[in-house]
């Protein structure tokens, strides 16, 4: 199943292995943002941003996928700011831990 719109990523990730392989998947799946919460928020989001961009060898990447980083926010607060995101209205949010 692919993975919803807009997804919540927990830190610190379990499995940082697993990283190259979700960003990937999130491109292919047409994800549009992903919410980095928890202590590793602004590495995870960097990461994240560097897989997106590669070598630079492929311009299209670039922008199709939106990250934000939010370290110290509750829970209630990134659902409500993912909620508000810009997508299609019937986009669902997802949370993931790997």
């Amino acid at each position: 199943m692919p993975y919803a719109r807009k997804i919540i990523l927990h830190t610190p990730l379990v499995d940082p292995a697993k990283l190259d392989s979700f960003v990937e998947a999130c491109l292919a799946d047409g994800v549009v943002l992903v919410a980095a919460v928890g202590p590793d928020a602004s590495l995870v989001h960097d990461l994240i941003d560097e897989i997106v961009v590669g070598d630079g060898s492929d311009p299209g990447r670039i922008g199709k996928l939106m990250t934000t980083l939010h370290p110290d926010e509750p829970l209630a607060e990134v659902l409500d700011f993912v909620a508000s995101w810009p997508a299609k209205p019937d986009d669902r949010i997802e949370q993931v831990r790997f």
